[in-house]
């Protein structure tokens, strides 16, 4: 599934073993590519584990934000989807803090870990911190 934002680009469901990076698909939105076609964004299924290359930055949104996530590991999920002009991307991080995907940094490399049992009926919490 990717952000209602980026219905309009061509997507490709991810994979077990994917190599993706966090790229900017213009208008304020950032999802996953893979590194072979930036153009594609890789559509991640809720509770997804996810393993980054580095620790998660963040882009800087405000100056009182922390740039860095001190994990390497997130399980995504999607919040809020009741409100259909919000972003509801969202990776969830062993701390319990959830951030959206469109606020981390750009160039980011993840590696799709393992995919959800179930995807059908899960439930995820409603809101995302936000840093």
């Amino acid at each position: 599934m990717c952000d209602y934002s980026l219905h309009h680009v061509k997507s490709r469901p991810a994979k077990v073993g994917d190599k993706l990076n966090t790229r900017n698909f213009g208008m304020g939105t950032r999802g996953f590519s893979a590194p072979e076609d930036a153009s594609v964004a890789v559509c991640v299924l809720p509770g997804t584990e996810l393993s980054f290359a580095n620790e998660v930055k963040l882009r800087r949104l405000w100056p009182w934000n922390k740039n860095v996530i001190k994990h390497k590991t997130a399980i995504f999920r999607q919040i809020d989807q009741d409100n259909r002009v919000a972003h509801y991307d969202a990776l969830e991080f062993p701390d319990g803090r959830m951030i959206l995907l469109t606020f981390l940094a750009e160039g980011q490399q993840a590696t799709v870990l393992q995919l959800p049992v179930a995807a059908a009926g899960s439930k995820a919490p409603q809101r995302a911190a936000y840093v």
